[in-house]
Order: C-alpha cells, then structure tokens, then sequence
C-alpha cells in the first residue's frame, strides 16, 4: 500500500496554529499488518468527515509492520473527539493486542505549512 495523500477535510484559516499529532506502530506479525490494513479505510473515511481536521496521511510499510500517520486539527480537543468516536475507538481497541510497539508525538504548526512534511514527522518519531 502506497503513502495515502494528504487529505484536506476542511480548509483551515490562513495563518493559524493547527495541532500536529503524528504517530508510528509496528505490529507484531504480519497477521497483524494485514489486520491494520483491513480496518484502514474505515477510519480513513471517518478522518474525511472528522470535525476540526484540517489533513492527514498514512504511509504504510505491511512488509516492515509498520505504518506511520500525521494528521493537522484545529486543537486538541479535535483530535481527542476523533480518537474516541467513530470507527477509530474500536479499531484502536481492537488492534492493541496487535501492536509491538507505538509510539506518538504532537506539535504545533501553522495552517500556513500545510500540507506537513513527512521528513519532519519521521524526524520527530524517531
């Protein structure tokens, strides 16, 4: 699975701070790989609709068992209401057993530079 572009939900205003969170996994087989990428459209859609979400992207490594996100909100409590509504809750829930590893980082950024680079994301996560 290529890198998903960059999707743009809803436009944000120019020249405003937007919350940044990024987040890489890595799941313990292949199964799980295969389980991560099974229930990625689901939530794909729901980033599509979410309320407060000014863009995001997934870059997916199934042979690795890694996949990576990076996604910009309007605030946090944005991307906390995305995270505990729709498909995302139960996905989540459901893959944690899956999961070798995660990890997760957050920073701010303009609405001027989006869309966000992925160099500047995997910097951070690593």
């Amino acid at each position: 699975m290529p890198t998903l572009p960059w999707t743009r939900p809803n436009t944000p205003p120019p020249a405003v701070e937007v919350h940044v969170f990024a987040s890489r996994f890595e799941t313990r087989t292949r199964w799980g790989a295969l389980l991560f990428l099974a229930r990625t459209p689901r939530v794909w859609r729901q980033v599509s609709r979410a309320p407060g979400a000014y863009g995001a992207s997934l870059r997916a490594e199934p042979f690795k068992r890694t996949f990576w996100t990076l996604s910009a909100w309007e605030s946090r409590d944005a991307l906390k209401a995305f995270a505990h509504a729709g498909a995302h809750a139960p996905t989540a829930r459901g893959l944690a057993p899956q999961m070798r590893d995660a990890k997760f980082v957050t920073w701010t950024a303009s609405s001027d530079d989006l869309p966000l680079s992925w160099t500047e994301a995997v910097h951070r996560l690593t």
